[in-house]
């Protein structure tokens, strides 16, 4: 089933809709980070530390959906995908931690 959108009775193509509000949500995630405040850096890092956690979860089953589909051992699209989700998650989840912990030495007492 093929959803479009009539803007002015012209058919807006699914993919251009999907694209305009993923290009709008680059901006306003552009504009949300940088305008927070050194001291909720910390907090922020944290909360994407655990959207990171749910978002290896869907990774992992991605991975997974080659051997639930009964496929022998075989690489298909959404495996690969997954298995790229994974690494990019890691890399996200532990460089967040080791930052995390950066930002919170800078407040202990030098001593």
């Amino acid at each position: 089933m093929e959803m479009i959108i009539m803007a002015g009775g012209v058919g807006v193509s699914p993919v251009v809709f999907q694209l305009t509000v993923f290009v709008l949500a680059i901006f306003v995630g552009y504009y949300v980070v940088w305008s927070v405040t050194p001291a909720l850096h910390t907090p922020l890092m944290a909360v994407t530390n655990a959207i990171s956690s749910v978002i290896i979860v869907g990774a992992l089953v991605a991975v997974s959906s080659a051997s639930l589909k009964g496929a022998a051992g075989g690489i298909n699209l959404s495996s690969g995908f997954g298995f790229v989700a994974t690494l990019l998650c890691a890399v996200n989840i532990f460089g967040g931690f080791l930052v995390t912990q950066r930002m919170l030495a800078m407040y202990k007492k030098k001593g």
